[in-house]
């Protein structure tokens, strides 16, 4: 019996994780990035370029997997993503906004004290994509 009782909290956590409603209210917030940080539960980049540089980071985003926009857009001067981990379905968010002459990325995990790296891995492969038609050009 105890059995079962522990299993019916395992799962229960877990479809806790994966349908837990995504408040928009807490989560798409100015990223207020001053500099590159590397945190435990994830990052924050500020990257240089204007509203050419903001849009092609929210298509690279968008077209990531298991990946959904929260608020905002490509029309706003700020987007908020979930990114949802393969097998557990752990949601990772990120933002971003554009800034006079930059533009402000902030990822972070909602679940645990470390995401492993996850975000940074992450971020870093979408700068890559944004900076390589700049070195192909």
């Amino acid at each position: 019996m105890i059995f079962y009782i522990l299993l019916l909290v395992i799962v229960g956590g877990f479809a806790w994780i994966r349908l837990a409603p995504s408040d928009a209210g807490a989560w798409h917030v100015d990223p207020q990035v001053s500099a590159d940080q590397d945190l435990a539960n994830g990052v924050r980049r500020r990257i240089p370029g204007g509203e050419g540089t903001y849009l092609a980071l929210n298509q690279i985003i968008l077209q990531s997997p298991r990946t959904e926009l929260l608020a905002g857009g490509p029309e706003d001067e700020r987007a908020t993503f979930i990114t949802r981990s393969k097998w557990m379905g752990f949601p990772d968010y990120t933002t971003i906004q554009m800034g006079e002459d930059h533009v402000e990325l902030y990822a972070r995990s909602r679940f645990g004290r470390s995401d492993m790296d996850v975000n940074r891995k992450r971020v870093q492969g979408w700068l890559d994509q944004l900076s390589e038609p700049a070195e192909q050009g």
